[in-house]
């Protein structure tokens, strides 16, 4: 047989015959017949397996491979039929065998390798490594001549910090109250303005701007007007504003906006170009003293540092001395400039031109302003009245400093002041009162820790000022984390919760105060804030039972027990300083008002804690409950009194009561009888007004017309004698 032939026989290879479950109990002849059967049929070609010598130096196709592949497979699986067969034989001749005996089955073979697979991909990455190869390899044609262009090496990975930088993409609208971005760009201005401001009049007045450095002072001074520009251009306009409650942030509306506002004015008249005049006079300072108009940027600045720093009395106190400063820098700068005037050392007065001419003239400046005297006796009239204002201007000036820097001493430490005000006159009245040497000290360590922890004595007093949302934004903040683990809240509406937030009220317990004692009515629960409580007993109470630790809870249930609140079972003693959270029976009542389902909620929750405890041997009375209680009989005493009046012969207030009492009873009678009740009588008021009490031992009542007195009389052993009196008629006297 030729290649050829051998390649389209091959290449008609099909997959072979089936096999069935009725197969396995065949024999190895029966199998190898169906196979050779199927094989004369054209589906298996078993001559493809045997190849010649002179094939052997040829290359095997895919055809062929997979004949070869599936002949091995079909080999393995007769071998595999036999072994089955055999057992199935000595199965029927020994059925009690185990089946533990019978042979595992063989794991599949492993798939044959694929060789023409596995060259693939390294031929790819061989072809891709030459490709890229090719690609980093440029030439460059000279005159029909390809020249090599050498490749640049590979760039170090950039840092991250540079890459945040290099794909940070300015935002198209800026937050002028919280954006940091915009905070330090409105230093950036700050310092611009601050060059001009301080150097201007040094330029001026000493000669420290010379025609050798002359292109420093202008390289300064034009970045500093680069800087205004791009304020004026990139910052100002893609600042929000608010129009009618709405936050606009559309680039054309804050673009307008800035354009109709005042500081867009002082902008363009501070960037002026007054150096067109140095054409001139010469590179003057005083030519750029425009520049300074720009101050409502740091009006601005201070407003955005006070409200990003958290103690901002420091920065209000650095503001202040440098406005003392100012006012001495800008004195030493005239003082030259009038010693220049005059000449210098041409008298005692003026400057004399040895040494540090600025550090010399500031000394001078802070002698005047300062008032600390010292200084020589002016002698012309420039300088007596150079001298005179400088008195009066220190005068004024050192006075707004003093009383700025009080101001902002004072509203540093208001709080303080105030904590101070409140425990003296706690002090005071402690004193007056004559009140036991610990129960002050006790009362002083109040007040020292709790201003320690919390900065302030009543955290309500702070937040009282603020709108409610913004106290429940804080309260969520602060307490939520506490109060979702009460388990007795879980479940319930979640602005039930919220609103619980806002009703908590913090207190601090010192070591040995005890939070509730066993006995008292319990009006509110206790969350643990800071600190660990103990529940004590014995006789001394000094036995510890439990510790509770910050983040528990105790006292919830008597929030939903009723009749006015449950008896405590335990003693609560603060181990050390203990900061609870307390909230009120009363403020969880009005806020379950809003929330029906929550309510139905947390009494099934009360109700199963309550009744968790209870003794399996504990007995319930299963009788019949009253819920509308039976009004009790008259009293025999109400009755005798009752008679007396009758037989008196005067119909009054005692027989109106004994016909509303008939009713009463004739209703009763009806009711359990079963019959329909009537409507209900319309109550009248007693014709018998209240008691009066004359003394601490008698009660006393009387009639409208004052003919009966009733005296009611307490006795030894809890009895009480009633006496009726009555007064003797006109007619009959």
């Amino acid at each position: 047989m030729c290649s050829s032939e051998r390649v389209q026989k091959s290449s008609r290879v099909c997959a072979p015959p089936a096999l069935t479950v009725e197969d396995m109990d065949e024999d190895e002849g029966t199998i190898l017949a169906k196979l050779s059967a199927a094989d004369e049929d054209g589906g298996i070609d078993t001559k493809t397996d045997l190849l010649t010598a002179d094939d052997e130096g040829r290359p095997t196709s895919a055809a062929s491979l997979a004949s070869v592949v599936v002949t091995d497979r079909l080999s393995e699986l007769v071998v595999l039929f036999k072994g089955r067969t055999e057992f199935r034989r000595e199965r029927l001749v020994d059925p009690d065998e185990s089946e533990d005996e019978m042979p595992s089955k063989a794991p599949p073979p492993p798939p044959p390798p694929e060789d023409g697979k596995k060259d693939a991909p390294a031929e790819g990455a061989v072809e891709e490594e030459e490709e890229e190869k090719e690609e980093l390899e440029i030439y460059y044609d000279f005159f029909g001549y390809p020249i090599k262009v050498p490749t640049l090496p590979k760039l170090p990975p950039m840092p991250d910090w540079l890459r945040v930088i290099f794909e940070y993409r300015f935002p198209s609208s800026i937050d002028p109250y919280t954006d940091f971005l915009y905070v330090m760009w409105l230093f950036c201005v700050v310092m611009a303005w601050n060059w001009n401001l301080w150097l201007i009049p040094v330029r001026w007045a000493f000669p420290y701007q010379t025609p050798e450095n002359i292109h420093l002072w202008l390289l300064m001074d034009y970045t500093c007007d680069l800087i205004y520009v791009t304020d004026m251009v990139i910052f100002q306009t893609r600042l929000q504003f608010v129009r009618g409650g709405d936050i606009v942030c559309d680039k054309k509306d804050m673009r307008e906006h800035y354009l109709t506002t005042e500081r867009f004015k002082m902008d363009m008249i501070c960037l002026f170009p007054m150096e067109v005049f140095y054409y001139f006079t010469g590179v003057n300072s005083l030519l750029r003293f425009p520049r300074l108009l720009k101050y409502m940027v740091f009006s601005e600045f201070n407003d955005r540092v006070e409200a990003v720093m958290k103690k901002a009395y420091i920065y209000r106190v650095i503001r202040t001395t440098a406005y003392l400063l100012y006012s001495l820098h800008i004195n030493a700068c005239l003082f030259y400039w009038g010693s220049d005037y005059e000449g210098l050392g041409s008298t005692k007065w003026v400057y004399n031109g040895k040494g540090n001419a600025y550090i010399r003239c500031y000394y001078f400046a802070v002698k005047t302003l300062i008032t600390i005297g010292g200084l020589p006796d002016p002698t012309t009239v420039f300088e007596i009245v150079f001298q005179l204002l400088n008195y009066f201007v220190g005068v004024f000036a050192f006075s707004i400093m003093i009383g700025q820097m009080r101001d902002v001493v004072g509203a540093a430490t208001a709080g303080e002041n105030y904590y101070r005000a409140c425990m003296d006159s706690t002090i005071k009245y402690m004193t007056s009162y004559h009140i036991p040497r610990d129960v002050q000290n006790r009362i002083k360590t109040w007040y020292d820790y709790t201003w320690k922890i919390q900065g302030m004595l009543d955290e309500q007093e702070l937040l009282i000022q603020l709108p409610d949302k913004m106290r429940l934004d804080i309260a969520i903040d602060v307490n939520y984390s506490i109060i979702s683990k009460v388990a007795l809240f879980q479940g319930c509406d979640r602005q039930m919760v919220f609103d619980m937030l806002t009703r908590l009220k913090s207190v601090v317990y010192l070591p040995g105060d005890f939070v509730c004692k066993k006995g008292e009515i319990g009006r509110e629960m206790y969350i643990i804030k800071q600190g660990e409580v103990q529940v004590v007993g014995g006789p001394d109470l000094q036995t510890v039972f439990v510790t509770i630790r910050a983040g528990s809870v105790f006292g919830e249930i008597s929030l939903l027990a009723g009749g006015g609140g449950n008896r405590r079972t335990a003693n609560v003693k603060a181990h050390g300083f203990v900061n609870v959270f307390i909230l009120d029976k009363k403020d969880l009542a009005e806020i379950l008002v809003h929330y029906p389902e929550s309510q139905k909620l947390l009494r099934k929750k009360a109700k199963t804690m309550l009744t968790k405890d209870i003794k399996p041997d504990a007995k319930v009375d299963k009788g019949i409950v009253e819920v509308i209680l039976m009004r009790p009989q008259t009293p025999e005493l109400f009755k005798a009194a009752l008679q007396v009046t009758e037989e008196a012969g005067f119909e009054g207030t005692f027989a109106k009561l004994k016909k509303s009492y008939t009713s009463t009873e004739v209703l009763t009678m009806s009711l359990g009888s079963g019959a329909a009740p009537p409507p209900s009588p319309m109550r009248r008021r007693s014709p018998i007004p209240k008691a009066r009490p004359p003394g601490d031992q008698d009660a006393v009542s009387e009639t409208t017309d004052g003919t009966v007195v009733i005296r009611m009389t307490p006795r030894v052993g809890g009895e009480e004698l009633l006496t009726v009196e009555r007064a003797a008629r006109d007619k009959e006297d």
